[in-house]
């Protein structure tokens, strides 16, 4: 598809500054901008690329001011990030969408699947399974007994779903997310092996939530592990058993949290951070990348490092041991100070 700057301009609400009737029909990263692409320059880091790219336009956030002639189509807009990911979800939408149950796959013949569904080659839909309306299910998909999923849902290829879980519409979850599976449940015995506990409790999981490849949510001992509206969780993350998570939460790679902790709304954890379990995240809670987190958190703090402390406290903590080789030099120093002082 082909769009001229005066027309994403106009999607956009945006103000051209340049030629109105260029045209673009596909897009680019700022740094390897081609003629005929659109772009974005939303990160300070990559404003010098502006000057260079060979993008026809680039949207950029109406604050940004210019320190030499450039040369593609610029759009100002209020956020130009937002704005290129408002363009990035028109463009999928536009694709054609698959409908229809391929062959072979197996749907029970008490399952429920609803209109304008897609059910990819070699799928599994168990018994009493309810299907909502525009839910793409891709090859290879496994959907266990009772489990129900909503409208407007998208299940890639390799995604199984354990008996009993509960999805929301509008969630998109990649390829190898596994949801349900048992938590990590074992009792010690005096022999010293581990008894199994049972895990008989499942998962629920709100509308908008997105989660990435090979990520894994348990279910519950008993009750349910929940996902809550709108959480986003990255690739290759650990969710235990009885976990809560609150709307809006978003975890990056490699994030784990064990179980019977709760999360609350709006929190972030970065990459690799670890949550022990039965613990509490309040609202708002930023945690930082590799940090370990043992204890309560209280609404709106920020923890850094592999102990989990404090910002501020970690910042203190960075400068100092920036500085150790000078510091240990100065102990010694005054060490032989003392020592000639206690010999006079």
């Amino acid at each position: 598809m082909e769009f001229t700057a005066h027309q994403l301009a106009t999607l956009l609400g945006g103000e051209v500054v340049g030629d109105m009737d260029v045209i673009v029909n596909n897009v680019s990263k700022i740094e390897k901008g081609i003629p005929g692409t659109l772009t974005f320059l939303a990160n300070p880091k990559y404003n010098a690329y502006i000057y260079e790219t060979k993008a026809s336009i680039v949207l950029v956030n109406r604050s940004f001011q210019s320190e030499k002639v450039i040369v593609p189509t610029l759009i100002r807009v209020d956020d130009a990030y937002a704005s290129m990911a408002q363009l990035l979800e028109l463009y999928v939408k536009s694709k054609p969408v698959k409908t229809g149950i391929e062959i072979p796959s197996f749907i029970a013949s008490s399952a429920q699947v609803g209109n304008d569904t897609y059910v990819g080659a070699f799928s599994y839909l168990g018994e009493n399974v309810k299907i909502g309306n525009n839910v793409q299910i891709h090859p290879q998909c496994w959907i266990g007994y009772n489990s129900v999923i909503e409208d407007n849902t998208v299940l890639f290829a390799g995604v199984k779903i354990y008996p009993e879980t509960k999805i929301g519409a509008n969630c998109i979850l990649h390829s190898g997310v596994v949801i349900g599976s048992d938590g990590f449940g074992f009792a010690p015995q005096e022999d010293g092996t581990y008894s199994k506990i049972q895990q008989i409790g499942n998962v629920v999981i709100e509308d908008n939530v997105e989660i990435g490849a090979n990520t894994t949510v348990d279910c519950a001992t008993m009750g349910s592990t929940i996902l809550h509206k709108g959480v986003k969780l990255d690739n290759l993350v650990q969710i235990g058993h009885n976990v809560e998570v609150g709307d809006n939460t978003v975890m990056a790679a490699f994030a784990g949290v064990s179980g019977s902790t709760s999360i609350g709304k709006n929190c972030v954890l970065a990459g690799q951070a670890g949550v022990v379990g039965h613990i509490r995240l309040g609202d708002k809670v930023t945690i930082g990348p590799k940090a370990g987190v043992s204890k309560n958190v209280p609404d709106g703090k920020t923890l850094m490092g592999e102990w989990g402390v404090d910002y501020s406290k970690y910042m203190r903590v960075q400068a100092v041991f920036r500085n150790l080789p000078e510091i240990s030099n100065d102990v010694k120093l005054l060490k032989k100070e003392v020592n000639k002082l206690k010999a006079e």
